[in-house]
């Protein structure tokens, strides 16, 4: 593959917190490289180091050592306000606590991240697509999980970002209304290109993924590409 098709390119990622006798590797030397549009579901137990991993890819955690190239950048050679900027233009964070603002309607929350990456206002459009069109004067108290969670995902997308990051997207979420946002996190894969990671600890999610990597121990385990991937309807969990 070359460097044009990846969307996420990792190589030798380490990433120890503290030091000496109490120092915890969270991850040991991780190589992993994902190509644009694809779906990705990263599977592991608490401790194993996704959502470290995870951190890393979206400029929210640094590696202690090894490569780190997202979306064409080097994270590793940005500064502070280059990695900023990298967050705020290039990458979109799902994550399981929905982290709207609880003064702002749905189209509120939703604008405002638009008008801080300086994009166009499609708050309105983005909340019909994600099925939230009667609900777009909303405040988040006024709306179910999922219903918030679907906020969250349509303020992502309000970024246009190249990476979907989502931690755990459906881990405050019951059955149905999971299944409704891993519809909609893979229609947004589908249709509009985006590639998109989902963190989770739930085995069933990773048969819709286009490829699945499980991590144990800071150290990647497996890595599998799903030759035919389930919709999101015939999840059970």
């Amino acid at each position: 593959m070359t460097g044009l098709e990846l969307a996420v390119e990792l190589v030798g990622v380490r990433r120890r917190y503290g030091e000496g006798a109490v120092a915890v590797d969270a991850l040991r030397g991780v190589d992993l490289s994902i190509r644009s549009g694809e779906f990705v579901v990263l599977l592991g137990p608490s401790g194993s180091g996704k959502t470290t991993l995870l951190n890393i890819v979206g400029g929210i955690d640094s590696a202690t050592d090894g490569t780190v190239r997202v979306a064409g950048h080097d994270l590793a050679g940005l500064d502070a306000d280059a990695l900023a900027e990298f967050r705020r233009t290039c990458v979109g964070f799902v994550f399981q606590f929905f982290n709207l603002i609880p003064t702002l309607t749905a189209r509120e929350n939703v604008a405002l991240i638009a008008e801080l990456v300086e994009r166009s206002d499609r708050s309105a459009d983005l909340l019909r697509a994600v099925g939230l069109g009667d609900r777009l004067d909303h405040f988040p108290a006024a709306l179910s999980g999922g219903e918030q969670q679907r906020v969250a995902v349509a303020r992502a997308l309000a970024k246009e970002p190249q990476v979907l990051l989502c931690d755990e997207p459906t881990g405050a979420l019951d059955l149905d209304t999971g299944r409704q946002v891993l519809s909609l996190l893979r229609h947004v894969n589908r249709e509009e290109g985006r590639t998109v990671i989902v963190v989770t600890h739930n085995q069933v999610i990773a048969r819709m993924a286009d490829r699945v990597v499980r991590l144990h121990g800071g150290s990647i385990s497996g890595d599998e590409a799903i030759i035919d991937p389930l919709g999101a309807e015939a999840l059970e969990w």
